[in-house]
């Protein structure tokens, strides 16, 4: 395995084990590799031998074929062209680690959203009121609001023409964002 794929192959193995909700710790326990070993091979900073792959992808259910094969696409330039669904652009699609999303005007206040990974809100342009974990925070233009995954929260425009920025890992924002109409 080439240093490029070796990298491309952490990238895989992080997603696989956020697919299957496991903590470093417990592919440690699993693989009987370390936590830390573990965080380098996903951070791109070591590059795992035949059998620590092989030990890995066992601890995440699936071969080594299957992780270099999701590291093989992973490798993609894609252009999302711009649309408009109520207000809501989509910035990234597919198969990508992030979604980011541009919400412009109005949000449902009564809807509240809750997701297993961490987000981001940066307020583009206007401002926004966010209730999280019962308190309000009032953002306005270049503000940032980061959310901890699993943090309750709703959203909603104060001023008209509000841009609203939302990034989060895709497989859990677009299904829960998706689902608010």
């Amino acid at each position: 395995m080439d240093e490029k794929e070796a990298l491309r192959v952490g990238a895989a193995v992080r997603r696989r084990r956020r697919t299957l909700g496991l903590t470093l710790a417990a592919v440690a326990g699993r693989s009987g590799l370390s936590v830390p070993f573990l965080s380098q091979i996903e951070n791109e900073r070591a590059r795992p031998s035949p059998r620590s792959l092989d030990r890995v992808a066992d601890a995440l259910e699936t071969t080594t074929e299957r992780l270099r094969a999701a590291a093989d696409s992973a490798r993609a330039v894609d252009v999302v062209r711009a649309d408009d669904e109520d207000g809501v652009h989509r910035l990234v699609r597919g198969r990508h680690q992030l979604s980011a999303m541009e919400f412009i005007g109005e949000q449902d206040l009564r809807r509240e959203f809750q997701h297993r990974n961490d987000e981001v809100m940066y307020v583009v342009e206007g401002a926004v009121e966010v209730e999280a974990e019962g308190r309000a925070h009032r953002l306005g233009r270049g503000d940032t609001l980061f959310l901890s995954g699993g943090v309750r929260h709703r959203w909603r425009a104060t001023v008209p023409g509000t841009r609203l920025l939302v990034v989060s890992v895709a497989e859990h924002i677009d299904a829960t964002y998706d689902s608010r109409r």
